[in-house]
C-alpha cells in the first residue's frame, strides 16, 4: 500500500498544517502553481515529491518539473498536469492524452476547487485537491490524502486548512 498526500496552487506558501496532514503518507504529489523552488525543497526535504508545473511557475520550476507526468503507482497508471478541465470538459492539450493513455487516477489542478469524482465516460477516478496555498481566487484552502493498494484507489480525505484570507501567513 502506497499513502499519498496530494496539493495544488501553493503559489509560494505552505500551510503550516499540511506537514501533520501529511505525516503518514509515503509521498507528496503536487498538481502544479507551486510558486517558489523554497516550497518544491520543503516538501521534498519531507517526502519524495512528484510534482507538475503550473501557468504561475517560471523558469526555474519549469526546468525542474514537467508539464505533464505519467507513472505507476502500486497498479494504478496515473496522468498528472495543472490545467487539466473537469470532466467531460477537458483541457484540449489534454484530452486526447488521456484519451488514448485511459489512466486509472487523472489529477490537476488549477480551478482552486477541490473535485473528486469518477469520469461517466472513461471510468477513471478524476481528482482536484483545490488550492493549498493563501494567494488566489478561493474561498477555503484544501489538500487530499488517500491510498493506493495494489490497483485500489482508498481512503480519500480532503482537508480544509481554514478560510484562505483568514489564515496567517508564515
Amino acid at each position: 500500500m502506497h499513502k499519498i498526500g496530494l496539493l495544488s496552487d501553493t503559489h509560494g506558501w505552505l500551510h503550516p498544517d499540511l506537514f501533520e496532514f501529511f505525516g503518514e503518507t509515503d509521498e507528496i504529489w503536487h498538481a502544479g502553481d507551486i510558486g517558489s523552488m523554497e516550497v518544491a525543497k520543503k516538501l521534498a526535504l519531507f517526502k519524495p515529491l512528484k510534482a507538475v508545473y503550473g501557468n504561475i511557475d517560471g523558469g526555474v520550476i519549469r526546468k525542474t518539473f514537467k508539464e505533464v507526468l505519467e507513472f505507476r503507482t502500486e497498479g494504478v497508471d496515473v496522468i498528472m498536469t495543472h490545467i487539466g478541465g473537469t470532466p467531460g470538459r477537458y483541457n484540449h492539450k489534454i484530452s486526447g492524452l488521456i484519451s488514448s493513455r485511459r489512466p486509472d487516477l487523472f489529477v490537476c489542478g488549477h480551478s482552486h476547487i477541490a473535485k473528486v469524482a469518477r469520469d461517466p465516460k472513461t471510468g477513471f477516478l478524476y481528482v482536484n485537491p483545490g488550492a493549498a496555498g493563501y494567494h488566489g481566487f478561493h474561498k477555503y484552502m484544501t489538500a487530499i490524502r488517500f491510498a493506493i493498494d495494489g490497483t485500489e484507489i482508498r481512503d480519500m480525505e480532503i482537508i480544509e486548512l481554514g478560510e484562505r484570507g483568514k489564515a496567517i501567513k508564515i
